[in-house]
Parts: structure tokens; C-alpha cells; sequence
């Protein structure tokens, strides 16, 4: 997730072109992070130290991890885990980057940097959005101490990651009363705890949802895109009603409604996230409210 929002970051402040983001995305599928740009990253060495191993390695035959070990600047513990890491999505994207040439790799760490001021994120919310821990990185984005949407927001952004893109993001969540769309799906969960899960958004962005979820070519009408929506939302609350019948309680699902023209939903109150998914944005609304209106 890290990667993506780095990503449209460095677009955004013109350090990258769209084209040349495209061709880190395309390398990034083929790269494996260094150790060195994993290291760098996890603050544990300096970009000199770094450099100064790369340029060890010319002459010696030994890995990075163990000539840093040899230098003093790792602990063996730390190169076993920053081993682990070499497929994490970020690092990997920093890996490409660099070796495209578009950035230097103390381009990438200061780009990073600036990325955390702007955002006003804690140390802990940069380890999590790197881990790519969707447990924590939720609340980051929910922005208030909301313990069930965190709950219910982390169930659905990771299954949406798993069944849909793994290369999706969020945005900032916001609480709302009421919201309007071109087209709408969703559904009720009622019993010893209520909720009203829907994805919304202009009909085009949901419609490349639809086709990302199936991994069909061919969803030609609203209905077939909302009825594939609908299919990915009766997933999603599945799972949580599941985790909530561990924890003892009593709920059951309603069947998925969809509406395919211009619909609004209102209630008391709701939380509504934005997810990035394939090109396209659709948003997430989900309200706790005994009292929802979808019309």
C-alpha cells in the first residue's frame, strides 16, 4: 500500500511523470529490494555506510549483510531481518526507482521524509504503513478512536486486498450524514449489533472494480457490475458477522441490494473511505447506525 502512496506522493509533487511512475511500477514487479535501500530505509545504516559497502562489494566476494556485519554498522539479528523484508512492496519500489534513475536513493529517503511532515505521521504510523500492516495503517486513515469501524474497515480493506488488487490504497476517512452516487451496492447486518456496509461511487470507477473482482473482461451493464459488487460486499460482512459470532454474538445478514442509477444514503452518522483500486476510486460507507436510509 506503502508503494502506491509514494507513489502518486512523488506525482504530486512533480519529482516523478505519470509515464515514469508507470515504468517503477513495471520494474518493481521484477525487483527485489537490496539490502542496502532496505537498510537505509529502516534507519538502520547512513546512505554513506551504504555506499561505502556497495563499494566494498566491487572488490570483495562477500554479501552486503555480511560485510556491514564486518564493519560494525549491522548486527547479524538485523541482517536476518531486513532478509525477511527483501519482498516488501515498498522497499521494492524504492529498489526500482533508484535503479531506473529517476531518483537517488537519498532522494527516495528524503522524498519519504517530506512525505511524514506533510502528513503529520508518527514513527509508528511510517512502520506500519511500510509493514503494510492493513490492521494499523486503518486507523491512520479513519482518524479517530473508533474501535468498531476500525474493526469492520480493516476486515473489508483486507479482503479487498486479497480477492480484488493487492496494489490498492486508502485515503483519508471522513464522517458524514448523508452521501450521494452514481450507482450504488449494499448491505444490512442486523441482531445483537447493526451495520450498513455499501460501495458507492461514479459508475465508471465501479464498473473497473466489478471487472478487477471477477477477472472478467466483459461487465458490460450496471447491473452485472453491481451484482459483482454486491457478491464482494456479502464477502466481506460475512467474514466480520463470522468473527462477531466468535466473539458471541448474535447477527445475520440481509440480502445485498443494489441500486443502479443516481442513490444517497443517510443516516445519524457514517464513515466514508476511499479506496483506490486498478485506476479507479470507489468509497466505502459504513455506518453503525440503527437507522440507515438508502434511496
Amino acid at each position: 500500500m506503502f508503494d502506491r502512496l509514494m507513489g502518486k506522493f512523488l506525482v504530486d509533487e512533480g519529482m516523478l511523470s505519470k509515464g515514469q511512475l508507470d515504468q517503477v511500477y513495471r520494474a518493481q514487479e521484477e525487483s527485489r529490494a537490496k539490502l542496502g535501500v532496505i537498510a537505509v530505509s529502516e534507519k538502520l545504516m547512513t546512505i554513506a555506510q551504504a555506499e561505502e559497502i556497495n563499494a566494498l562489494q566491487a572488490s570483495r566476494d562477500m554479501r552486503f549483510g555480511d560485510l556491514a556485519v564486518a564493519r560494525g554498522y549491522l548486527q547479524q539479528e538485523q541482517v536476518d531481518r531486513l532478509l525477511a523484508e527483501q519482498t516488501n512492496e515498498f522497499m521494492a519500489f524504492s529498489q526500482a526507482v533508484v535503479d531506473q534513475g529517476y531518483m537517488t536513493l537519498e532522494e527516495v529517503t528524503d522524498s519519504v521524509t517530506d512525505f511524514q511532515r506533510k502528513f503529520g505521521l508518527l514513527e509508528s504510523d511510517m512502520e506500519a504503513l511500510k509493514a503494510g500492516d492493513i490492521e494499523r495503517i486503518v486507523p491512520i486513515f479513519l482518524g479517530s478512536d473508533q474501535k468498531e469501524y476500525e474493526q469492520f474497515l480493516a476486515v473489508a480493506v483486507k479482503n479487498i486486498y486479497r480477492l480484488v488488487d493487492a496494489h490498492i490504497y486508502i485515503g483519508r476517512a471522513r464522517t458524514t450524514r448523508e452521501f450521494q452516487g452514481e450507482a450504488i451496492g449494499y448491505q444490512k447486518i442486523r441482531g445483537d449489533c447493526t451495520l450498513l456496509m455499501a460501495i458507492t461511487g461514479k459508475y465508471d470507477d465501479m464498473q473497473k472494480t466489478a471487472i478487477a473482482y471477477t477477472k472478467e473482461e466483459f461487465i458490460e451493464t450496471r447491473e452485472d457490475a453491481l451484482d459483482a459488487l454486491c457478491e464482494l460486499i456479502n464477502c466481506i460482512n460475512g467474514l466480520y458477522v463470522t468473527q462477531k459470532s466468535i466473539e458471541g454474538l448474535g447477527i445475520e445478514l440481509e440480502p445485498p441490494v443494489y441500486l443502479p442509477g443516481f442513490a444517497s444514503v443517510s443516516a445519524v452518522e457514517m464513515v466514508v473511505m476511499p479506496v483506490y483500486i486498478d485506476n479507479a476510486e470507489i468509497e466505502l460507507i459504513v455506518s453503525m447506525e440503527k437507522e440507515v436510509v438508502v434511496r
